[in-house]
């Protein structure tokens, strides 16, 4: 590694003062730090945003994306339709949730679910199908959603990587019967760790903050002298108030934060545009890219180890999301009776190279990076 070179990370947080005194003004509180008025205050924004009836946030986005599936009654018995070109959270939901994960294949413009392939995994087990939307932009959502439309099927978005995107200008993660959001430290609004189910059912809503919280009836168990009233088996993935106040100050700053994505992101095509052999993510026609992650899809007879260590040797971070895909890691393998046929997952896991992407990422940096990859494809 080129230690003269500052290095370039993966990612970077940023954050301002405001997000300080945002979490120092809970914390100096002195009470509700679990319950707190940050939450509901985070919660209201997102369901305005989105404009969904409902938001409730927790502590990640894979409890979000369980506590959905349970809200959906969706249990042991029944199959739900997933990518496997996806982080494994996508997939453990559902056996979380005593249910079996049925990988279809994606499709190769936008890295999301095939419409077709799903098509045929479906069975009379079928209980929901969760599109995933890759990398900050939507996949097929549209014929996903008439889909499981036309099969009186549930549709639950994996919407962590795409807070703030659009497709034919209705926001990502406000399309299904709920979805589930992230803000880990890497997402658009980064809190740590979090996440939130959001959907417009309020029976569904209802059936989450009973699980989200023990399964607690009463709203106000540390204002009350009682002990509560518990309607249904729940668990603690309450999102805190400190974390809650974090994302308030983050969220109120989602524009210049996607916007600084954005403006790194066509700093990087621009330069890539005459770079044989290397394709960045992009949306579709009628889509948004927020860019969560700069990904780029390399041709065959690029050697993706080559271009990582030419990357590292400039001193500049990378990472493969995912390869393997899901249905090729070791407990899956060793998990599932047979293993699907997938061979769009399969190409593409094989191809993809993710660069460094965050809001304040500068045009020196964006240039040394193109630079790099460039030089790796020269070579």
């Amino acid at each position: 590694m080129n230690e003269q070179l500052d290095p370039i990370p993966l990612f970077e947080i940023s954050w301002t003062n405001k997000d300080v005194n945002t979490v120092t003004n809970s914390i100096k509180r002195g009470g509700y730090w679990a319950k707190g008025p940050y939450v509901d205050q985070f919660e209201s924004k997102l369901e305005e945003f989105l404009n969904v009836d409902n938001a409730l946030v927790v502590n990640s986005g894979t409890t979000a994306l369980v506590s959905a599936l349970h809200g959906l009654e969706i249990n042991e018995g029944d199959e739900v339709i997933v990518p496997a070109f996806t982080f494994i959270a996508t997939a453990n939901a559902v056996r979380l949730v005593g249910a079996e994960p049925v990988f279809a294949d994606i499709e190769p413009d936008t890295y999301g679910l095939d419409p077709a392939s799903v098509k045929e995994k479906l069975t009379e087990s079928t209980a929901a199908i969760v599109p995933v939307h890759p990398y900050g932009t939507s996949c097929r959502i549209d014929e996903l959603v008439d889909l499981a439309a036309e099969h009186d099927i549930p549709l639950i978005e994996d919407a962590a990587e795409v807070l703030g995107a659009e497709f034919d200008s209705q926001k990502l993660g406000s399309f299904g019967d709920a979805a589930a959001l992230s803000f880990c430290q890497n997402k658009i609004v980064p809190t740590g760790e979090g996440g939130a189910v959001v959907t417009d059912d309020d029976e569904l809503a209802e059936q989450v903050k009973l699980y989200r919280s023990h399964g607690r009836a009463s709203n106000d168990y540390f204002e009350s002298s009682g002990s509560g009233d518990y309607a249904e088996v729940g668990t603690n993935i309450r999102m805190s108030d400190l974390t809650a106040a974090l994302g308030c100050s983050q969220f109120d700053r989602m524009d210049e934060l996607i916007q600084g994505r954005r403006q790194a992101a066509n700093e990087l095509s621009d330069r890539l545009a005459d770079a044989d052999g290397v394709r960045p993510h992009t949306s579709l026609d009628t889509g948004t890219h927020v860019y969560q992650l700069y990904t780029i899809e390399l041709a065959e007879d690029i050697n993706r180890d080559h271009m990582i260590e030419t990357l590292e040797n400039h001193n500049i971070s990378s990472k493969v999301y995912w390869d393997p895909a899901v249905h090729q890691t070791e407990y899956y393998t060793r998990t599932k009776n047979d293993t699907p046929d997938l061979p769009i997952t399969e190409d593409i896991a094989s191809r993809v190279l993710s660069l460094p992407m965050y809001p304040n990422l500068s045009k020196a940096e964006t240039d040394r990076i193109a630079d790099a990859v460039i030089k790796a494809v020269n070579q």
